[in-house]
């Protein structure tokens, strides 16, 4: 039985993860990044943006150390190929809607094909990291799709930029608290 897979998002998150849309495992399980070859949750404990080692279960956890996880589009596929246009014209208003109301400090597009789904007019080349784009105010990073079926990036380039997250993160908590502070 599928299930909708439902957004991990509380207030006060700082990092919001994006992905297109879920795969068939992911909504068998109800968790976010499910699928067997996936290596998100690998990625997230080794670049220390968490501190213990969890899995696509442990989803519902994100938001204790500031993390939220949501989809561009609800519908299940067992890849993006069926997705249609409409869908993700709808998914970026859904999407922005989401971080107007939770206001992440940063969102973490997870693949360069979710970058160009919300920004479709951007042309040439897409790299991993900080984008010069913001979405609702957000800084926008963008990071390797995690799924085992991209070959495009190894491992140790994945895990360079999800270690490249973690810093900014860092980078950016310390510069708003002195914001603050100065106001």
């Amino acid at each position: 039985m599928r299930r909708t897979l439902r957004d991990r998002i509380r207030p006060g998150v700082e990092v919001l993860f994006v992905g297109i849309n879920p795969g068939v495992r992911s909504s068998l399980t109800g968790h976010h990044f499910a699928g067997f070859s996936n290596r998100f949750w690998k990625l997230l404990y080794q670049s220390r943006l968490v501190p213990e080692r969890i899995t696509f279960n442990d989803d519902d956890r994100l938001p204790e150390w500031g993390f939220g996880v949501t989809n561009i589009i609800a519908r299940t596929t067992p890849g993006i190929d069926t997705l249609l246009p409409h869908e993700y014209v709808r998914g970026r208003k859904r999407l922005l809607t989401k971080i107007r109301k939770f206001r992440p400090r940063i969102v973490a597009l997870v693949g360069v094909t979710v970058f160009r789904a919300m920004f479709p007019e951007h042309r040439g080349p897409v790299t991993t990291g900080l984008q010069t784009q913001t979405l609702g105010g957000a800084a926008v990073f963008v990071l390797p799709n995690t799924s085992g079926r991209n070959a495009n990036f190894s491992y140790e380039e994945m895990l360079s930029a999800f270690r490249k997250l973690a810093s900014f993160r860092r980078k950016s908590s310390v510069g708003s608290a002195l914001r603050r502070t100065n106001d």
